[in-house]
Formats: C-alpha cells, structure tokens, sequence
C-alpha cells in the first residue's frame, strides 16, 4: 500500500461560507479534483464542514489506519523491551490448545 496523501489547506483559497459554497459548487468541485485540497466551509465565520474529494478521502483513512498500525508495533515493540508477553512458539501451542479443546 502506498500512501502519497499530503493535507494541504491553503489559507488564502481553502476556506470558504457555506453560503458560497452552494452557490458555486460547481467551481468548488472542480478546484477539488485539480488540487486535491480540501475545503473548510464556515457558517457564521465558524468552521464547520471539510469538504474532499473521494481518492483524498481515501487516502487520508489508510494513512490513519497505517498510523495505527505503527502504534501498536510500537507499543508491542516497548512491551518486549520490559520483557513483558510471551513468545510467539508458546502463543500459538496455547492458541491451537484452546481450538483443540474448546471448554
């Protein structure tokens, strides 16, 4: 899995009024899919939605999901340093003794 995402909001050209938004989605659409940035719409000069295409969007989910999988490599790797767990070899004999023998 190779992940290119890069989020990137533009001050300047990515924050816009919903009001605005609706009037010109069209426009809005295309600057999406040509810069692949997202947009913030306000409502009374608060944020409130993001606004992304779908391959962002995508990509965006599996950057999170490969974060948490380095954080639980992580978290597995600091266990074994501090000698806590189990070996792999004494895992599975218990793992296929509880499949062979279900209670």
């Amino acid at each position: 899995m190779l992940i290119k995402f890069a989020l990137m909001i533009n001050l300047a050209k990515d924050i816009h009024s919903l009001t605005e938004f609706k009037r010109n989605t069209t426009e809005f659409l295309q600057q999406i899919k040509k810069t692949k940035h997202p947009l913030v719409l306000t409502v009374n000069g608060k944020a409130e939605l993001v606004v992304q295409d779908a391959e962002s969007y995508q990509e965006l989910l599996e950057a999170a999901e490969l974060v948490e999988t380095l954080k639980g490599i992580k978290l597995g790797l600091e266990q074994m340093q501090r000698g806590e767990g189990k070996k792999a070899e004494d895992f599975f004999n218990e793992l296929f003794n509880k499949i062979d023998n279900p209670q």
